[in-house]
């Protein structure tokens, strides 16, 4: 599996721009420059029409420098679960904003720590005219604060629904969440009858949150990746120029070991993230076991490797100005985002047929 030569130019431009803006500043040019948020969009609704690849090229740049922007949120998990509800007049109406990013989407859809579709309790039930009436708890809604466009996940009598809901509407209490991780926004947002408008089929959001997931953990597993990687050159580059005993400490045989296995891990699972972001687009079967396989494969190397960021500087690498403990951050909050490692081998060994 290897990038075509376009995909390699997306990848160059995409870390020039990240070079010049680190912060939230990024998105403006990454969606109006770069067209970023309309690659996994298809061309009828203003987007670039270019699938889980591209995307996973761009989240990689994204995590090598922990950038801020709502990418995920909102371009590929909101949009992605409007793509796969198929509701063409939402899709006409939504998707464009999304697409050059005018509008920030986000999906409101984990309750107690769980993404698992089995876990919903917040409930939609029939309001006046043709409208639903939502009440429950959401978590861990990435930019849940700031956003535009609000998808919820809710229980009906038919099932899980997807529903539109005004982030203005009096019904609806949002916070932001006090995170460990701080280049990731994250809110709570209540809902107290608030009102909600369907997406696509009533009772079709297991089936939607279900796709949504095994695109969303291609999506991270590469942001993991790149974060990773970034660890790594930053600690391999300290280890050239720290000297100890008269030497770079880079020179001692433990220190290699330990670079080493850390550059295996880093490979390893930008194989696996490869794999799930290739499955994905060309719509294999198995999509959903390469996507579980990456996610905890990805997870567990991104915090392994952040964690030897922190060894191998030593005492540097746990002072507030380094940036090791933003890596370190980020692996552990993205570690537990769209479910941990754990989970999705439980996933992935249920799908094999290896539980009893």
């Amino acid at each position: 599996m290897r990038l075509s030569e376009e995909q390699r130019e997306l990848r160059s431009a995409v870390r020039s721009l990240l070079d010049h803006h680190r912060d939230a500043s990024a998105w403006r040019p990454l969606t109006g420059q770069v067209g970023a948020a309309g690659l996994g969009i298809p061309e009828e609704y203003a987007g670039a029409g270019c699938g889980a690849v591209e995307v996973q090229v761009v989240m990689e740049e994204l995590g090598r420098v922990l950038s801020p922007v709502p990418y995920l949120g909102s371009a590929v998990v909101a949009a992605q679960a409007l793509l796969a509800s198929g509701d063409g007049a939402a899709c006409a109406r939504l998707l464009p904003g999304i697409a050059d990013g005018t509008a920030v989407a986000t999906l409101a859809w984990a309750e107690a720590g769980s993404w698992d579709p089995a876990a919903i309790r917040c409930t939609a039930v029939p309001g006046p005219a043709a409208g639903w009436r939502l009440h429950g708890v959401k978590q861990y809604v990435l930019d849940g604060a700031e956003a535009g466009v609000l998808l919820v996940a809710a229980r009906t009598g038919s099932g899980v629904g997807l529903f539109e809901v005004a982030p203005d509407d009096p019904g609806v209490r949002g916070e932001p969440c006090v995170t460990m991780d701080g280049t990731r926004a994250l809110a709570r947002l209540g809902f107290e009858g608030a009102e909600g408008r369907l997406i696509g089929a009533e009772g079709d959001g297991d089936r939607v949150l279900s796709r949504v997931l095994d695109l969303g953990c291609a999506a991270l597993a590469a942001e993991q990746v790149g974060a990773a990687g970034r660890c790594l050159e930053l600690t391999v580059a300290y280890a050239a120029q720290r000297v100890q005993f008269g030497r770079p400490i880079g020179s001692f045989q433990a220190v290699k070991h330990r670079l080493a296995d850390a550059y295996v891990l880093v490979e390893a699972a930008r194989s696996a993230a490869l794999g799930a972001a290739f499955a994905a687009a060309s719509g294999a079967p198995a999509s959903s076991r390469y996507a579980a396989a990456a996610k905890s494969a990805c997870s567990e190397a991104f915090s392994a490797v952040a964690g030897e960021m922190i060894q191998l500087h030593g005492g540097i690498g746990i002072t507030w100005e380094h940036d090791a403990h933003r890596y370190f951050k980020r692996a552990h909050g993205s570690a537990q985002l769209f479910g941990t490692p754990a989970w999705h081998r439980r996933r992935l060994a249920a799908e094999l047929g290896l539980t009893s």
